[in-house]
């Protein structure tokens, strides 16, 4: 084995392989015991986990403080956010507001300019310098770290996937859990690194922004909204990323809708003027 491949098995992180490749593996494997029952059971696990969890809490509420709803509301969106297995909420929130501080520049933790690949998944892969660490990362979250719901829920951020597990294991066997556990949950990790990767590639760019963001209306179906990511990157404090009635957002509908219920306050919404939306048709 050459040096240099010696210093490539050192650099991976081991774990996170063998739990990224076993899932993988359980997808595959999924595929061959279709049942509509389990894809139903997968669909509304997803929306779960990448919708309710993922965009809505971890991105649009505790990232971004784009909305406020009561503490009860947002400790369950929190914990279906751990149901995606991308992390605890403290990890996934310091990541991306560092990704934000340094879109598309040195110190950007998945990047396209570090190649497509790299920004897609290798960046979770690989023991990297700028490969993110919580202790370095905790001066992004001061807001979070000091609240011991989420201190425990970032460190057993994986228990709410294990017992989902059993239970699925339970009441539907093999076939349910590799199709709610396993397909559901690579199916949200790729939905989510197509954020980090296709969004910062391929796209219309409405805004001049200083990073590659663009808006990509097939990764923003599949991540409830996420997609329209050039909007986000300009008015990154707004519930709504897509600005106009043909962006279609799932996520800004279920906060419009608690909004109307008095169940979310403070929602903070990007104005968008006409003539913006006429020069980028024209």
């Amino acid at each position: 084995m050459t040096t240099d491949a010696i210093l490539l098995r050192e650099r991976i992180n081991w774990p996170i392989t063998t739990i990224l490749a076993l899932l993988h593996i359980g997808a595959i494997a999924a595929l061959f015991m279709f049942s509509w029952k389990s894809l139903a059971v997968a669909a509304v696990l997803y929306w779960v986990a990448m919708g309710l969890g993922i965009s809505m809490s971890y991105h649009r509420l505790l990232t971004h403080r784009s909305y406020k709803v009561p503490k009860a509301i947002e400790y369950f969106l929190a914990v279906c956010g751990t149901l995606a297995l991308e992390g605890g909420p403290i990890t996934w929130t310091a990541v991306h507001r560092l990704h934000h501080q340094k879109s598309d520049q040195p110190g950007d933790p998945h990047s396209p300019r570090d190649g497509g690949w790299w920004s897609h998944i290798l960046w979770l892969v690989y023991c990297e310098p700028n490969r993110t660490r919580l202790p370095k990362l905790m001066r992004y979250v001061p807001d979070l770290a000091k609240v011991k719901f989420y201190a425990v829920l970032n460190q057993y951020f994986w228990v709410p996937s294990v017992v989902v597990g059993i239970i699925l294991l339970i009441i539907g066997g093999i076939p349910l859990f590799l199709w709610a556990g396993c397909l559901r949950t690579v199916f949200s990790f790729h939905a989510t690194w197509l954020v980090n990767s296709a969004t910062h590639m391929w796209g219309g760019r409405r805004f001049e922004t200083r990073d590659d963001s663009r808006n990509n209306w097939w990764v923003a179906l599949l991540s409830f909204g996420e997609g329209w990511h050039n909007n986000h990157h300009a008015h990154p404090t707004s519930a709504r990323h897509g600005l106009t009635w043909y962006e279609v957002d799932f996520s800004w509908i279920v906060i419009k809708t608690l909004k109307m219920f008095g169940l979310a306050k403070a929602v903070r919404v990007a104005k968008v003027s006409s003539a913006v939306v006429e020069r980028e048709a024209a």
